[in-house]
């Protein structure tokens, strides 16, 4: 027994290292303030004096600043170390906090939120990328999905938190409590790369132009080889830009048409993130166990019957239902989609290809919120929330013969 419980201790340490669970600790507080506003923000701006055309439009200027940084920030991450990197994003998202307290028009808030932005682009590639190096690929699953169930606690603190204090207290009064949660989250991640700097890592070196182009034609062949990365890049493009049409109207149209309030907006988001906190694990295991393939395609499925449920919704209950469905799906997707990347992208080159993908998704659904708010002016308004539900349909079957085991064996040279 005492055997069992030594091995036991190893696979702990082996799926959660001391430098994660550190790690976790700053992000859980980045992110429970980014969860405080991320539903709020299209309220926000409304308030300002925007229309729901300018709603759209206000998220796709503010979507340009992460095409350009995104693959830097992959890039960087490979060059510098991931810690360092994520230190420099967490320094911008900091100052995007600050104008967002200020900001005395919706106009000023563009500016925010571009700034803000570069967090993201320097924190996410060197998040997955660290994931990934913290783990094998044995259980690559099961590490995504233990990190992404922990990282959606924050899911089910911070919206409904957010909602009742900008309910209560305004918009500004919130975002500076968030605020005050990223500076921590911010102390922590200095803290840790001025220690990683002191240690000499090794595999860190000055970037270099050459050296992210080398970086960015090898990516590029992998994209346009017709393997396993060229169909999640595309697959991911569609999904992506029909979600960006319709995720950014979901506020208005449940606060407009059927009278949610801010804080019932944000228990929608709680609700979301309890289910994918609770189902991340089984997931993870449902990866490891049935195949990435099987994970994507199903998650496709589920984001489609979750958008018919959204669409039948009348009010808070209906709409609760089709978050969990979400919920569900993100489950299943999310460390399938993790662990497939991992597996077909070289290690040298993940923080980079993280970067990419990013960058090209969002260059794709750039005009994604704006067309969503011609339609809705000009279709009616439930119009936007039909795109996504067809996008998951077609590209479901699609994935499920691109993705086939023996393509992927194809991808990786075997």
């Amino acid at each position: 027994m005492e055997d069992l419980g030594l091995q036991n201790n190893a696979v702990r340490r082996r799926l959660l290292s001391t430098a994660l669970i550190v790690f976790l600790c700053a992000m859980i507080l980045a992110n429970i303030a980014s969860r405080m506003h991320d539903q709020l923000v299209p309220l926000y701006v409304q308030s300002l004096g925007a229309s729901v055309e300018q709603v759209g439009l206000f998220f796709t200027i503010t979507s340009i600043v992460p095409l350009a940084f995104q693959i830097i920030g992959g890039f960087v991450s490979d060059s510098i170390g991931r810690l360092r990197a994520v230190a420099m994003g967490s320094v911008a998202g900091a100052v995007g906090y600050l104008l967002f307290i200020v900001a005395p028009s919706w106009g000023w808030l563009m500016l925010a939120a571009s700034i803000s932005s570069l967090a993201g682009c320097f924190v996410g590639p060197s998040f997955q990328a660290f994931i990934a190096e913290q783990s094998t690929e044995e259980t690559r699953g099961r590490v995504f999905a233990i990190v992404e169930s922990l990282f959606t606690v924050v899911g089910v603190v911070g919206p409904p938190l957010g909602g009742f204090i900008a309910e209560r207290y305004g918009f500004r009064e919130m975002f500076m409590v968030a605020g005050a949660l990223y500076v921590a989250a911010t102390a922590i991640r200095l803290g840790m790369a001025a220690r990683d700097r002191k240690a000499g890592d090794v595999s860190a070196s000055r970037p270099t132009l050459k050296g992210l182009w080398s970086k960015l034609t090898a990516m590029y062949a992998l994209i346009v080889a017709g393997g396993a990365v060229t169909w999640l890049f595309l697959s991911d493009g569609v999904a992506d830009v029909a979600w960006s049409i319709a995720s950014r109207l979901e506020p208005l149209y449940q606060t407009n048409l059927f009278g949610l309030s801010p804080t019932q907006i944000g228990t929608l988001s709680s609700v979301f993130h309890f289910v994918l906190m609770v189902l991340l694990p089984a997931g993870g295991w449902f990866s490891d166990k049935f195949g990435e393939r099987t994970g994507i395609v199903l998650g496709h499925l589920l984001f489609s019957v979750g958008r018919i449920v959204f669409l039948l919704s009348t009010g808070f209950a209906g709409f609760a239902a089709a978050w969990a469905v979400f919920a569900v799906g993100s489950a299943v997707m999310r460390p399938a989609y993790n662990a497939l990347i991992s597996k077909v992208v070289p290690l040298s080159m993940r923080g980079t290809a993280f970067g990419l993908v990013a960058t090209s998704l969002g260059v794709l659904s750039l005009p994604a919120p704006y067309i969503g708010g011609l339609m809705w002016r000009h279709l009616g308004l439930r119009a936007p929330f039909f795109v996504p539900l067809v996008a998951g349909l077609v590209v479901a079957p699609l994935l499920w013969v691109k993705l086939a085991p023996e393509r992927i064996a194809e991808t990786r040279g075997e």
